[in-house]
């Protein structure tokens, strides 16, 4: 299929100076806008012509959508902060370090400095065949070219799909799920605050969104409460290339131990789903026990219970199993097998 690169269609620009000001906007444009945070995902879709939106509403002039404060123990963060900033931030190091790493594992300090954490939880899947124009199910077709007997399908779905196998390509997405985050969504009819996990949603539910934003919806912030603030963090990505590349799995841990016993623990994967998946099981079987060998094991293995992995993506079953264990035994034992 032949693809215009470089080429954008034409579009209305609107570049509002409020949160108010893009609301109305959303409001009037409906499923006619598309709303451009740090503009690398929507520059990727303009520049192929595969989204032809006939209005760009540019978030990048409004300054409240910036910056990490304190709130209630905790901390909120604009949606327009960028991934640099995260990183950098002392609070978000200091109690949330997870949330650092993870965003610092995306792409490259060149792309960090432009993209959001807004834009990283809310970016498209990678499916090249979905970006290439292909009419897939996820594009208004009636096919999934990704799980066909001649598909190239290494970095696909190895549980969730329906229909659809393309998988959420975001780094920061599980260590906010791991932190119990809250996303806070604006529209002209008032607020609503959305626990991280139910942000993103898979085909099964809405073939065509991997978050639950709709027309008019606007993500404006992200709240981390101070619940896991210190726990023990564990984070790690599973790459093809050190730097830009996204991820093969991704996982995020947050524990809390009580002498050698796991009290609590939250942790979630990415890059197996066509959403990050929270690992509710997992979670409820290693509560009580000892932080050892034995439950990292059992762990692992309950973490690959129904997985279906495709004809090239089988490696992600183990790697899935070993990335849940070495989580479980922490980073200072990461050379455990």
């Amino acid at each position: 299929m032949a693809v215009i690169r470089d080429v954008m269609p034409a579009f209305e620009l609107f570049q509002p100076a409020t949160i108010d000001d893009a609301l109305n906007l959303l409001d009037k444009h409906g499923s006619e806008a598309w709303v451009m945070a740090g503009g690398l995902d929507s520059f990727d879709w303009l520049k192929d012509r595969i989204k032809r939106p006939s209005v760009v509403v540019d978030l990048s002039q409004i300054k409240e959508l910036t910056g990490v404060k304190e709130w209630n123990g905790g901390i909120e963060i604009g949606a327009m902060t960028t991934l640099t900033d995260v990183v950098r931030n002392p609070i978000v190091k200091e109690k949330f370090s997870i949330l650092a790493t993870g965003a610092e594992s995306a792409a490259s300090p060149q792309i960090r400095n432009q993209g959001t954490i807004g834009g990283n939880v809310s970016q498209d899947t990678r499916c090249w065949y979905y970006r290439s124009g292909w009419k897939c199910y996820r594009a208004g077709g009636n096919t999934c070219f990704a799980d066909t007997p001649t598909a190239i399908n290494r970095e696909h779905a190895i549980m969730g799909a329906s229909r659809c196998v393309a998988v959420n390509p975001s780094d920061s997405a599980p260590a906010l799920i791991a932190l119990d985050a809250k996303m806070v969504i604006r529209n002209k009819s008032g607020e609503r605050v959305v626990d991280a996990e139910n942000y993103f949603i898979g085909p099964a539910l809405d073939i065509r969104r991997m978050t639950v934003l709709l027309p008019g919806d606007l993500l404006v912030a992200i709240r981390i409460p101070s619940t896991w603030a210190g726990a023990k963090f564990y984070f790690e990505k599973v790459r093809d290339r050190p730097v830009w590349d996204f991820p093969l799995v991704n996982i995020a841990a947050a524990m809390k131990v009580n002498g050698d016993n796991i009290e609590s623990i939250r942790m979630a994967v990415n890059g197996v789903a066509a959403h990050p998946v929270r690992l509710t099981a997992v979670e409820a079987s290693l509560v009580g026990k000892p932080r050892n060998a034995a439950s990292a094991d059992a762990a692992g293995q309950l973490a690959i219970q129904g997985a279906e992995p495709l004809r090239h993506n089988g490696y992600k079953v183990p790697l899935l199993r070993n990335l849940v264990k070495r989580a479980i035994r922490g980073v200072e034992e990461a050379k455990w097998a």
